[in-house]
């Protein structure tokens, strides 16, 4: 069965027929590209607001860096961290918000502040718990493609079986399948060679028949092509962005709002244009 349409919050997206921006607010001193802008609740919040101003349809918080050789944090740092800024933005705003989180305690602790998604980039598999607190707040996810070692046989057939193992543990605790999107992983436990053909294989994933979310934002795949530092690899990102929407992307988690908000709206109109002729 295809998803057409998921419920995150009080929202309702069309995942069959538009491409939705996820503005990424990072609320940590050591992200890979934004680390420190907005490590305070009043920061974040004036982040958060520029981003909705700018067309964002999600926000998505995240309190633990997972940039290459990140430090990882103690649950209760994690809280400390993210829990003000989902209630603020949520007291504040009308828009969903989405937890970038692996552990189930800050899960947990966001869904009570008010989260609407959990963003799992272990895909449920690095803490037991997660998938039943999802279950459990019946609450919309993201399951992320990762690895342990980037060590494949098959590359994309090992991709596609890691995530059926992801869904499957999402059937075992429960959570309905209108509530899962997926992500290939850009960035994570792949080469470069193997992140490009994740994005030029990405209509091939539409086999689960769920909504694709693709975070390719600044990462190092667009540094290496272009042979360009992290705060100049705009333009890199938005031609991954288009070809996310021509190949069927739901979801596209962004920094830089505006741009791509532009450039999905130009290819998504190309994109329905082919589909009705």
């Amino acid at each position: 069965m295809k998803i057409v349409t998921m419920k995150i919050g009080n929202r309702e997206f069309d995942t069959a027929n538009k491409t939705y921006i996820m503005g990424i607010l990072n609320v940590t001193p050591d992200s890979f590209s934004d680390g420190g802008k907005y490590d305070s609740p009043d920061k974040a919040l004036f982040r958060a607001e520029q981003m909705i101003r700018e067309g964002a349809d999600m926000i998505d918080i995240g309190g633990e860096s997972t940039r290459p050789g990140y430090t990882p944090l103690c649950a209760e740092e994690e809280i400390a961290r993210v829990v003000p800024v989902i209630e603020a933005v949520k007291r504040e705003f009308d828009i969903p918000v989405s937890l970038d989180t692996s552990k189930a305690s800050v899960a947990q602790a966001g869904i009570l502040a008010g989260a609407d998604m959990i963003n799992d980039i272990w895909g449920l598999k690095k803490d037991a718990e997660m998938a039943k607190v999802i279950a459990g707040a019946d609450v919309a996810c993201c399951l992320m493609h990762n690895r342990t070692e980037p060590v494949y046989g098959d590359f994309f057939g090992d991709v596609i079986a890691d995530l059926e193992q992801s869904l499957e543990l999402a059937c075992e605790a429960g959570i309905n399948g209108d509530k899962i999107m997926i992500d290939p992983g850009i960035g994570f436990a792949k080469s470069y060679e193997q992140n490009v053909e994740m994005i030029a294989s990405l209509d091939k994933l539409h086999s689960f028949g769920l909504p694709i979310l693709l975070a390719t934002s600044r990462k190092s795949v667009i540094g290496l092509t272009l042979d360009l530092p992290k705060e100049e690899r705009l333009e890199g990102t938005l031609a991954t962005s288009v070809i996310g929407v021509m190949k069927g992307c739901s979801f596209l988690r962004v920094h830089d709002v505006k741009e791509n908000v532009r450039a999905v709206k130009m290819a998504l109109a190309i994109r329905n244009m082919n589909l009705q002729r």
